[in-house]
């Protein structure tokens, strides 16, 4: 058994013997969809390191009072976000018209109530894992204050976490105006960063560079 499926199952025991919900429990009980599984697996713990402040298969009420799952809720504190797996076949191509406007209202009631929501297509997991994991680390990014080397200044320290909370690399005056530096110190900023081997250049030359956080 490898560590994720060490850190799979003693998560997934623990929520189930902490679910006091006879739904959720039976839910949880019968296992989680393969795409869940496949996400966990691939994805999320690779990019996060681990599975905190996840909950599988997760209640909330609709506006007639029924009830919904969640396929994972991320609720560090008291923020509330939602990743929800779209498999092709069932999501997509083949969808039945009513289970289609469903999903619309289920997303739509999420966004109203104040959560945050990632859908992540199953054929993405599969066909690119890195993109996947580039936006799961932006997702987290939302909710989380990432801790920081003690050796880095503010500048350092803040450049870091606005990289990782973008899905694209982004261009020094994108830097400047988070930082409300000057161009000309954020371009020696970036570039100190990168000798460091903070940041990477992903593309151009001089004074038109884009950079993204050394993975």
């Amino acid at each position: 058994m490898n560590v994720f499926d060490e850190v799979y199952e003693r998560w997934l025991s623990t929520q189930i013997a902490g679910e006091s919900n006879p739904r959720r429990r039976e839910r949880l009980q019968k296992g989680l969809s393969y795409g869940t599984t496949a996400y966990l697996r691939a994805i999320w713990f690779p990019a996060i390191g681990n599975l905190e402040h996840l909950y599988p298969e997760y209640e909330v009420r609709d506006m007639n009072n029924g009830y919904r799952y969640l396929d994972l809720a991320y609720m560090p504190g008291r923020s509330k976000g939602c990743v929800e797996i779209q498999d092709y076949r069932s999501h997509a191509r083949d969808v039945e018209t009513g289970r289609f406007k469903d999903l619309c209202l289920k997303q739509a009631l999420l966004s109203l109530d104040d959560w945050l929501f990632l859908p992540i297509a199953y054929l993405s997991i599969r066909d690119d894992p890195e993109v996947c994991k580039q936006l799961t680390l932006a997702f987290v990014g939302k909710f989380l204050s990432i801790g920081m080397p003690s050796e880095l200044n503010w500048a350092e320290a803040e450049t870091l976490r606005f990289a990782r909370r973008l899905v694209r690399p982004f261009t020094p005056r994108d830097l400047a105006s988070h930082l409300q530096l000057t161009e000309r110190h954020t371009r020696d900023l970036l570039r100190n960063m990168v000798d460091k081997k903070l940041l990477v250049v992903v593309s151009g030359k001089q004074r038109y560079r884009t950079y993204k956080i050394r993975q």
